[in-house]
Protein backbone atom coordinates (compact mmCIF):
# COMPACT_ATOMS: atom_id res chain seq x y z
CA UNK A 1 0.00 0.00 0.00
CA UNK A 2 1.17 3.53 -0.73
CA UNK A 3 2.25 5.92 2.03
CA UNK A 4 0.53 9.28 2.50
CA UNK A 5 3.62 11.07 1.20
CA UNK A 6 3.28 9.13 -2.06
CA UNK A 7 -0.19 10.65 -2.57
CA UNK A 8 0.08 14.20 -1.20
CA UNK A 9 2.79 16.82 -0.97
CA UNK A 10 3.29 19.82 1.29
CA UNK A 11 2.07 23.26 0.28
CA UNK A 12 5.65 24.59 0.46
CA UNK A 13 4.62 28.04 1.60
CA UNK A 14 6.77 30.30 3.82
CA UNK A 15 6.56 29.47 7.52
CA UNK A 16 4.36 32.05 9.18
CA UNK A 17 3.30 30.00 12.21
CA UNK A 18 5.34 28.20 14.85
CA UNK A 19 3.29 25.79 16.92
CA UNK A 20 4.49 24.50 20.28
CA UNK A 21 2.82 21.10 20.55
CA UNK A 22 2.02 18.19 18.25
CA UNK A 23 -0.96 16.71 20.08
CA UNK A 24 -4.23 15.51 18.63
CA UNK A 25 -6.24 18.64 19.50
CA UNK A 26 -3.89 20.85 17.53
CA UNK A 27 -3.86 18.39 14.64
CA UNK A 28 -7.66 18.09 14.55
CA UNK A 29 -8.64 21.72 15.18
CA UNK A 30 -5.89 24.28 14.58
CA UNK A 31 -4.27 22.78 11.49
CA UNK A 32 -7.67 22.27 9.76
CA UNK A 33 -8.43 25.98 10.27
CA UNK A 34 -5.16 26.90 8.55
CA UNK A 35 -5.59 24.23 5.90
CA UNK A 36 -8.99 25.57 4.87
CA UNK A 37 -7.60 29.10 4.60
CA UNK A 38 -4.63 27.85 2.58
CA UNK A 39 -6.87 25.84 0.25
CA UNK A 40 -9.00 28.93 -0.35
CA UNK A 41 -5.86 31.06 -0.83
CA UNK A 42 -6.83 33.38 2.02
CA UNK A 43 -3.68 32.56 4.00
CA UNK A 44 -0.38 31.97 2.26
CA UNK A 45 1.76 30.42 4.94
CA UNK A 46 2.69 27.14 6.55
CA UNK A 47 3.15 25.81 10.09
CA UNK A 48 6.30 24.58 11.83
CA UNK A 49 5.73 22.26 14.78
CA UNK A 50 8.00 22.42 17.83
CA UNK A 51 8.01 19.60 20.36
CA UNK A 52 7.49 21.24 23.78
CA UNK A 53 8.72 18.37 25.98
CA UNK A 54 11.51 15.81 25.94
CA UNK A 55 9.11 12.85 26.07
CA UNK A 56 8.60 10.87 22.87
CA UNK A 57 9.78 11.87 19.42
CA UNK A 58 8.62 13.23 16.08
CA UNK A 59 9.53 10.17 14.02
CA UNK A 60 6.06 9.74 12.49
CA UNK A 61 5.97 13.38 11.38
CA UNK A 62 9.41 13.13 9.82
CA UNK A 63 8.72 9.80 8.12
CA UNK A 64 5.48 11.14 6.62
CA UNK A 65 6.93 14.51 5.54
CA UNK A 66 4.60 16.16 8.11
CA UNK A 67 1.49 15.01 6.22
CA UNK A 68 -1.49 13.42 7.96
CA UNK A 69 -5.24 12.85 7.67
CA UNK A 70 -8.06 14.27 9.78
CA UNK A 71 -11.31 12.34 10.11
CA UNK A 72 -14.38 14.12 11.51
CA UNK A 73 -17.41 12.00 12.31
CA UNK A 74 -20.59 12.30 14.28
CA UNK A 75 -23.75 14.32 13.77
CA UNK A 76 -23.86 17.83 12.35
CA UNK A 77 -27.13 19.62 11.82
CA UNK A 78 -28.98 16.44 12.70
CA UNK A 79 -27.27 14.48 9.91
CA UNK A 80 -24.51 11.89 10.09
CA UNK A 81 -21.12 13.18 8.98
CA UNK A 82 -18.00 11.14 8.21
CA UNK A 83 -15.40 13.10 6.24
CA UNK A 84 -11.66 12.75 5.80
CA UNK A 85 -9.19 15.28 4.43
CA UNK A 86 -5.39 15.66 4.31
CA UNK A 87 -3.34 18.24 6.17
CA UNK A 88 -0.59 19.57 3.93
CA UNK A 89 0.14 22.94 5.55
CA UNK A 90 2.75 21.70 8.07
CA UNK A 91 6.22 22.42 6.70
CA UNK A 92 8.42 20.79 9.34
CA UNK A 93 8.56 19.36 12.85
CA UNK A 94 11.47 20.35 15.10
CA UNK A 95 12.57 18.68 18.32
CA UNK A 96 14.66 21.25 20.26
CA UNK A 97 15.98 18.46 22.47
CA UNK A 98 17.63 16.91 19.41
CA UNK A 99 18.39 20.00 17.30
CA UNK A 100 18.41 23.19 19.33
CA UNK A 101 19.88 25.23 16.48
CA UNK A 102 16.98 24.27 14.20
CA UNK A 103 14.64 25.54 16.91
CA UNK A 104 16.45 28.89 17.14
CA UNK A 105 16.56 29.13 13.35
CA UNK A 106 12.76 29.27 13.31
CA UNK A 107 12.91 32.46 15.38
CA UNK A 108 15.04 34.09 12.69
CA UNK A 109 12.59 33.48 9.84
CA UNK A 110 11.60 36.89 8.43
CA UNK A 111 8.08 35.79 7.38
CA UNK A 112 7.18 34.43 10.84
CA UNK A 113 4.17 36.19 12.38
CA UNK A 114 2.37 33.85 14.80
CA UNK A 115 3.09 31.46 17.66
CA UNK A 116 0.49 28.92 18.77
CA UNK A 117 0.71 26.53 21.72
CA UNK A 118 -1.06 23.71 23.45
CA UNK A 119 1.02 22.27 26.27
CA UNK A 120 -1.87 21.24 28.62
CA UNK A 121 -2.99 23.21 31.67
CA UNK A 122 0.32 22.42 33.35
CA UNK A 123 2.32 23.98 30.51
CA UNK A 124 1.90 27.69 31.25
CA UNK A 125 3.63 27.71 34.63
CA UNK A 126 6.56 29.82 35.73
CA UNK A 127 9.61 27.75 36.66
CA UNK A 128 12.05 30.13 38.35
CA UNK A 129 14.71 27.39 38.25
CA UNK A 130 14.59 27.23 34.44
CA UNK A 131 17.81 28.33 32.76
CA UNK A 132 18.42 30.61 29.80
CA UNK A 133 21.57 28.70 28.83
CA UNK A 134 19.84 25.30 28.78
CA UNK A 135 19.45 23.83 25.31
CA UNK A 136 16.52 23.99 25.46
CA UNK A 137 15.07 25.53 28.65
CA UNK A 138 12.88 23.01 30.46
CA UNK A 139 9.51 24.79 30.60
CA UNK A 140 7.35 25.98 27.72
CA UNK A 141 7.49 29.63 28.92
CA UNK A 142 11.26 29.20 29.10
CA UNK A 143 11.46 27.94 25.53
CA UNK A 144 9.21 30.76 24.31
CA UNK A 145 11.27 33.41 26.14
CA UNK A 146 14.47 32.03 24.63
CA UNK A 147 12.77 31.93 21.20
CA UNK A 148 11.62 35.54 21.44
CA UNK A 149 15.04 36.67 22.65
CA UNK A 150 16.66 35.02 19.62
CA UNK A 151 14.26 36.90 17.34
CA UNK A 152 14.85 40.15 19.20
CA UNK A 153 18.62 39.84 18.87
CA UNK A 154 18.60 38.72 15.24
CA UNK A 155 16.25 41.55 14.19
CA UNK A 156 18.16 44.08 16.32
CA UNK A 157 14.91 44.86 18.13
CA UNK A 158 12.97 45.71 14.99
CA UNK A 159 9.37 46.62 15.66
CA UNK A 160 8.44 44.88 12.40
CA UNK A 161 9.52 41.50 13.81
CA UNK A 162 7.16 41.29 16.77
CA UNK A 163 4.97 38.18 16.96
CA UNK A 164 1.35 37.46 17.82
CA UNK A 165 1.13 34.65 20.37
CA UNK A 166 -2.05 32.54 20.53
CA UNK A 167 -1.95 29.99 23.38
CA UNK A 168 -4.79 27.44 23.43
CA UNK A 169 -4.17 25.89 26.86
CA UNK A 170 -7.38 25.63 28.89
CA UNK A 171 -6.52 28.09 31.64
CA UNK A 172 -8.06 31.43 32.50
CA UNK A 173 -6.67 34.31 30.41
CA UNK A 174 -4.03 32.07 28.84
CA UNK A 175 -2.53 34.91 26.81
CA UNK A 176 -2.09 37.19 29.81
CA UNK A 177 -0.63 34.42 31.95
CA UNK A 178 1.84 33.35 29.29
CA UNK A 179 2.99 36.94 28.79
CA UNK A 180 3.47 37.30 32.55
CA UNK A 181 5.62 34.14 32.64
CA UNK A 182 7.77 35.40 29.77
CA UNK A 183 8.37 38.82 31.31
CA UNK A 184 9.13 37.35 34.72
CA UNK A 185 11.61 34.91 33.22
CA UNK A 186 13.27 37.77 31.34
CA UNK A 187 13.70 39.49 34.70
CA UNK A 188 14.95 36.34 36.46
CA UNK A 189 17.45 35.76 33.63
CA UNK A 190 18.63 39.39 33.79
CA UNK A 191 17.85 40.01 30.12
CA UNK A 192 18.18 43.62 29.09
CA UNK A 193 15.26 45.98 29.63
CA UNK A 194 15.00 46.88 25.91
CA UNK A 195 14.05 43.23 25.25
CA UNK A 196 11.15 43.51 27.70
CA UNK A 197 10.14 46.78 26.08
CA UNK A 198 10.24 45.08 22.67
CA UNK A 199 7.89 42.37 23.96
CA UNK A 200 5.51 44.94 25.43
CA UNK A 201 5.45 47.11 22.29
CA UNK A 202 5.64 44.62 19.42
CA UNK A 203 4.44 41.22 20.68
CA UNK A 204 0.73 40.64 21.19
CA UNK A 205 -0.44 37.88 23.53
CA UNK A 206 -4.04 36.92 22.73
CA UNK A 207 -6.22 34.74 24.94
CA UNK A 208 -8.04 32.02 23.03
CA UNK A 209 -10.39 29.11 23.69
CA UNK A 210 -10.60 25.80 21.85
CA UNK A 211 -13.24 23.09 21.80
CA UNK A 212 -13.31 19.84 19.86
CA UNK A 213 -13.49 16.34 21.27
CA UNK A 214 -10.62 14.43 19.66
CA UNK A 215 -10.35 10.71 20.30
CA UNK A 216 -7.51 9.60 18.09
CA UNK A 217 -7.72 6.25 16.37
CA UNK A 218 -7.29 2.72 17.69
CA UNK A 219 -4.69 0.42 16.16
CA UNK A 220 -7.47 -2.02 15.32
CA UNK A 221 -9.28 0.55 13.16
CA UNK A 222 -6.27 1.88 11.29
CA UNK A 223 -6.19 -0.81 8.53
CA UNK A 224 -9.80 -0.14 7.56
CA UNK A 225 -9.14 3.61 7.40
CA UNK A 226 -6.03 3.05 5.30
CA UNK A 227 -8.10 0.94 2.94
CA UNK A 228 -10.61 3.78 2.69
CA UNK A 229 -7.91 6.40 2.07
CA UNK A 230 -5.84 4.29 -0.30
CA UNK A 231 -2.67 4.94 1.69
CA UNK A 232 -1.03 4.34 5.09
CA UNK A 233 -0.99 7.13 7.66
CA UNK A 234 0.36 6.59 11.18
CA UNK A 235 -0.89 10.01 12.30
CA UNK A 236 -4.60 9.65 11.50
CA UNK A 237 -6.48 12.00 13.82
CA UNK A 238 -10.17 11.41 14.56
CA UNK A 239 -12.49 13.99 16.10
CA UNK A 240 -16.09 15.19 16.22
CA UNK A 241 -17.60 17.61 13.67
CA UNK A 242 -18.14 20.35 16.28
CA UNK A 243 -15.16 22.67 16.52
CA UNK A 244 -14.46 26.05 18.08
CA UNK A 245 -11.39 28.27 18.24
CA UNK A 246 -12.42 31.62 19.73
CA UNK A 247 -9.71 34.29 19.58
CA UNK A 248 -9.89 37.48 21.65
CA UNK A 249 -7.87 39.91 19.59
CA UNK A 250 -7.93 43.40 18.09
CA UNK A 251 -9.14 43.79 14.52
CA UNK A 252 -5.67 44.02 13.02
CA UNK A 253 -5.01 40.39 14.03
CA UNK A 254 -8.07 39.12 12.16
CA UNK A 255 -6.88 41.03 9.07
CA UNK A 256 -3.44 39.41 9.20
CA UNK A 257 -4.86 36.01 10.18
CA UNK A 258 -7.82 35.37 7.86
CA UNK A 259 -8.65 31.87 9.05
CA UNK A 260 -12.24 32.53 10.15
CA UNK A 261 -15.37 32.45 8.02
CA UNK A 262 -17.96 29.86 6.92
CA UNK A 263 -16.91 26.29 7.61
CA UNK A 264 -13.98 27.28 9.83
CA UNK A 265 -13.86 26.56 13.58
CA UNK A 266 -12.00 29.84 14.14
CA UNK A 267 -13.65 33.17 14.92
CA UNK A 268 -12.67 36.45 16.60
CA UNK A 269 -14.41 37.94 19.65
CA UNK A 270 -14.12 41.09 21.75
CA UNK A 271 -14.60 39.27 25.08
CA UNK A 272 -13.77 35.60 25.62
CA UNK A 273 -15.26 35.37 29.12
CA UNK A 274 -18.73 33.91 28.42
CA UNK A 275 -17.33 31.40 25.91
CA UNK A 276 -14.65 30.36 28.39
CA UNK A 277 -17.01 29.88 31.32
CA UNK A 278 -19.43 27.82 29.26
CA UNK A 279 -16.86 25.52 27.75
CA UNK A 280 -14.41 25.03 30.61
CA UNK A 281 -16.95 24.61 33.39
CA UNK A 282 -19.62 22.59 31.59
CA UNK A 283 -17.74 20.47 29.04
CA UNK A 284 -14.30 20.17 30.60
CA UNK A 285 -15.68 20.28 34.13
CA UNK A 286 -18.04 17.44 33.26
CA UNK A 287 -15.17 15.40 31.91
CA UNK A 288 -12.98 15.97 34.94
CA UNK A 289 -15.80 15.31 37.42
CA UNK A 290 -16.77 12.03 35.78
CA UNK A 291 -13.68 10.44 34.29
CA UNK A 292 -11.34 9.32 37.14
CA UNK A 293 -14.13 7.50 38.99
CA UNK A 294 -15.50 6.05 35.74
CA UNK A 295 -12.09 4.68 34.80
CA UNK A 296 -11.67 3.09 38.22
CA UNK A 297 -15.19 1.65 37.79
CA UNK A 298 -14.02 -0.24 34.70
CA UNK A 299 -14.79 2.11 31.82
CA UNK A 300 -12.23 2.97 29.14
CA UNK A 301 -14.09 5.31 26.76
CA UNK A 302 -16.27 8.38 27.27
CA UNK A 303 -19.13 6.87 25.27
CA UNK A 304 -19.04 3.79 27.51
CA UNK A 305 -19.67 6.10 30.45
CA UNK A 306 -22.72 7.53 28.70
CA UNK A 307 -24.02 4.00 28.05
CA UNK A 308 -23.98 3.34 31.81
CA UNK A 309 -27.20 4.74 33.38
CA UNK A 310 -25.56 5.24 36.80
CA UNK A 311 -22.63 7.25 35.43
CA UNK A 312 -24.85 9.25 33.10
CA UNK A 313 -27.13 10.15 36.00
CA UNK A 314 -24.12 11.21 38.09
CA UNK A 315 -22.97 13.47 35.25
CA UNK A 316 -26.43 14.95 34.63
CA UNK A 317 -27.07 15.77 38.29
CA UNK A 318 -23.55 17.18 38.69
CA UNK A 319 -24.00 19.44 35.67
CA UNK A 320 -27.55 20.57 36.44
CA UNK A 321 -27.17 21.12 40.19
CA UNK A 322 -23.50 21.95 40.82
CA UNK A 323 -22.05 23.47 37.62
CA UNK A 324 -24.72 25.06 35.39
CA UNK A 325 -26.24 27.31 38.12
CA UNK A 326 -22.93 29.17 38.47
CA UNK A 327 -22.04 29.70 34.82
CA UNK A 328 -22.47 33.45 34.06
CA UNK A 329 -24.88 32.89 31.18
CA UNK A 330 -28.68 32.75 30.97
CA UNK A 331 -29.64 29.57 32.81
CA UNK A 332 -31.58 28.21 29.84
CA UNK A 333 -28.61 28.62 27.50
CA UNK A 334 -26.18 26.98 29.93
CA UNK A 335 -28.57 24.10 30.58
CA UNK A 336 -29.11 23.51 26.86
CA UNK A 337 -25.34 23.47 26.34
CA UNK A 338 -24.96 20.84 29.09
CA UNK A 339 -27.53 18.65 27.32
CA UNK A 340 -25.65 19.12 24.03
CA UNK A 341 -22.46 18.10 25.79
CA UNK A 342 -23.98 14.82 26.93
CA UNK A 343 -24.95 14.07 23.33
CA UNK A 344 -21.39 14.86 22.20
CA UNK A 345 -19.98 12.59 24.92
CA UNK A 346 -22.21 9.79 23.62
CA UNK A 347 -20.92 10.09 20.03
CA UNK A 348 -20.74 6.44 18.92
CA UNK A 349 -18.02 7.20 16.37
CA UNK A 350 -15.43 8.44 18.89
CA UNK A 351 -13.17 6.27 21.02
CA UNK A 352 -12.22 9.00 23.50
CA UNK A 353 -9.91 7.30 26.00
CA UNK A 354 -10.46 8.15 29.65
CA UNK A 355 -6.75 7.81 30.36
CA UNK A 356 -6.02 10.59 27.85
CA UNK A 357 -8.40 12.90 29.72
CA UNK A 358 -6.73 12.04 33.03
CA UNK A 359 -3.32 13.45 32.05
CA UNK A 360 -2.35 16.32 34.41
CA UNK A 361 -5.69 16.06 36.21
CA UNK A 362 -4.66 18.03 39.30
CA UNK A 363 -4.25 21.22 37.26
CA UNK A 364 -7.40 20.37 35.31
CA UNK A 365 -9.45 19.96 38.50
CA UNK A 366 -8.25 23.36 39.73
CA UNK A 367 -9.10 25.14 36.47
CA UNK A 368 -12.31 23.32 35.62
CA UNK A 369 -14.01 22.39 38.91
CA UNK A 370 -12.62 24.51 41.73
CA UNK A 371 -14.51 27.68 40.59
CA UNK A 372 -17.84 25.81 40.71
CA UNK A 373 -17.01 24.46 44.18
CA UNK A 374 -16.23 27.92 45.49
CA UNK A 375 -19.37 29.39 43.92
CA UNK A 376 -21.49 26.66 45.53
CA UNK A 377 -20.08 27.42 48.97
CA UNK A 378 -20.66 31.16 48.51
CA UNK A 379 -24.41 30.59 48.22
CA UNK A 380 -24.57 28.07 51.06
CA UNK A 381 -24.66 24.93 48.92
CA UNK A 382 -22.58 21.81 49.43
CA UNK A 383 -21.37 20.55 46.01
CA UNK A 384 -21.45 16.95 47.11
CA UNK A 385 -20.66 15.32 43.75
CA UNK A 386 -17.83 17.72 42.97
CA UNK A 387 -16.32 16.93 46.36
CA UNK A 388 -16.59 13.26 45.41
CA UNK A 389 -14.76 14.04 42.15
CA UNK A 390 -11.83 15.34 44.23
CA UNK A 391 -11.75 12.06 46.14
CA UNK A 392 -11.90 10.13 42.87
CA UNK A 393 -8.97 12.21 41.58
CA UNK A 394 -6.90 11.11 44.57
CA UNK A 395 -8.04 7.51 44.22
CA UNK A 396 -6.90 7.55 40.60
CA UNK A 397 -3.58 9.14 41.62
CA UNK A 398 -2.67 6.43 44.11
CA UNK A 399 0.73 4.82 43.66
CA UNK A 400 0.61 1.06 43.22
CA UNK A 401 3.99 0.54 41.59
CA UNK A 402 7.13 2.37 40.56
CA UNK A 403 9.26 1.38 37.57
CA UNK A 404 12.30 3.21 36.27
CA UNK A 405 11.25 6.39 38.04
CA UNK A 406 7.67 6.30 36.70
CA UNK A 407 4.65 5.93 38.99
CA UNK A 408 1.74 3.62 38.15
CA UNK A 409 -1.76 3.33 39.54
CA UNK A 410 -3.75 0.08 39.48
CA UNK A 411 -7.23 -0.94 38.38
CA UNK A 412 -7.79 -4.62 38.99
CA UNK A 413 -4.94 -6.38 37.21
CA UNK A 414 -4.15 -3.36 35.04
CA UNK A 415 -1.39 -0.86 35.83
CA UNK A 416 -1.63 2.63 34.31
CA UNK A 417 1.01 5.34 34.24
CA UNK A 418 0.39 8.47 36.30
CA UNK A 419 1.06 11.64 34.27
CA UNK A 420 1.57 14.76 36.35
CA UNK A 421 4.09 17.44 37.22
CA UNK A 422 7.18 16.33 39.18
CA UNK A 423 5.90 18.14 42.29
CA UNK A 424 2.55 16.34 42.23
CA UNK A 425 4.12 12.95 41.48
CA UNK A 426 6.48 13.39 44.45
CA UNK A 427 3.46 14.17 46.63
CA UNK A 428 1.59 11.12 45.31
CA UNK A 429 4.60 8.91 45.92
CA UNK A 430 4.95 10.13 49.50
CA UNK A 431 1.31 10.42 50.59
CA UNK A 432 -1.06 8.26 48.54
CA UNK A 433 -0.36 5.23 50.72
CA UNK A 434 -1.48 7.05 53.87
CA UNK A 435 -4.97 6.97 55.36
CA UNK A 436 -7.68 8.65 53.31
CA UNK A 437 -7.81 11.57 55.74
CA UNK A 438 -4.04 12.04 55.71
CA UNK A 439 -3.81 11.87 51.91
CA UNK A 440 -6.55 14.45 51.41
CA UNK A 441 -4.97 16.83 53.92
CA UNK A 442 -1.51 16.37 52.40
CA UNK A 443 -2.78 17.28 48.92
CA UNK A 444 -4.68 20.32 50.20
CA UNK A 445 -1.69 21.48 52.19
CA UNK A 446 1.27 20.65 49.94
CA UNK A 447 0.18 20.58 46.30
CA UNK A 448 0.23 24.38 45.95
CA UNK A 449 -3.07 24.19 44.05
CA UNK A 450 -5.90 23.91 46.53
CA UNK A 451 -5.26 26.27 49.44
CA UNK A 452 -8.84 27.65 49.24
CA UNK A 453 -10.27 24.21 49.98
CA UNK A 454 -8.57 23.82 53.35
CA UNK A 455 -10.93 26.28 55.02
CA UNK A 456 -14.18 25.15 53.38
CA UNK A 457 -16.51 23.53 55.94
CA UNK A 458 -16.72 19.77 55.60
CA UNK A 459 -14.72 19.63 52.36
CA UNK A 460 -11.72 17.68 53.68
CA UNK A 461 -13.93 15.49 55.88
CA UNK A 462 -16.29 14.53 53.04
CA UNK A 463 -13.52 14.06 50.50
CA UNK A 464 -11.72 11.72 52.90
CA UNK A 465 -14.95 9.80 53.54
CA UNK A 466 -15.50 9.43 49.80
CA UNK A 467 -11.93 8.32 49.24
CA UNK A 468 -12.25 5.71 51.97
CA UNK A 469 -15.51 4.45 50.43
CA UNK A 470 -13.82 4.14 47.03
CA UNK A 471 -11.03 2.14 48.64
CA UNK A 472 -13.41 -0.17 50.46
CA UNK A 473 -16.38 -0.51 48.09
CA UNK A 474 -15.01 0.45 44.70
CA UNK A 475 -15.57 3.53 42.55
CA UNK A 476 -18.87 2.40 41.02
CA UNK A 477 -20.56 1.85 44.39
CA UNK A 478 -19.12 5.07 45.82
CA UNK A 479 -20.33 7.07 42.80
CA UNK A 480 -23.82 5.58 43.05
CA UNK A 481 -23.97 6.39 46.76
CA UNK A 482 -23.14 10.05 46.26
CA UNK A 483 -25.26 10.68 43.16
CA UNK A 484 -28.52 11.26 45.05
CA UNK A 485 -26.92 13.39 47.77
CA UNK A 486 -28.53 16.69 48.73
CA UNK A 487 -26.53 19.87 48.22
CA UNK A 488 -27.25 21.45 51.59
CA UNK A 489 -24.59 22.48 54.10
Amino acid sequence: MKQIQDVYSKNNLPIKVVQFGEGRLLRALIEPAFQKAVNEKRFEGSVAIVKPTGRGNLASFQQQNCLYTVVLRGKQGGKALDEAFPITCVDRAVNPYEDFEAFLALARLPELEFVISNTTEAGIVLDPEDRFDAAPPHSFPGKLTRFLYERYQYSKGSEKCGLTILPTELIERNGDRLKDCVLRLAEIWNLEQPFCTWIEKTCLFCSTLVDRIVSGCSQEELPSLWERFGYRDELVTVGEPFGMWAIEAPEQVSVRLPIDGPGSPAFFVRDLTPWKQRKVRILNGGHTAMVPASFLAGKNLVRECMDDPAIQRFLTKTEEEEIVPYVPLPHKDALEFSHEIEQRFANPFLDHQLLDICVNSFAKWKERILPSVLDSYRVGKLPRRLIFSFAALLAFYTKAEEKEGELFGQRGDQFYRLHESPRILALVKESSGLSADAYVKAVLRESGLFEELETLPQFAYLAAADLQRIREQGAAAAMAAVTESRNEQ
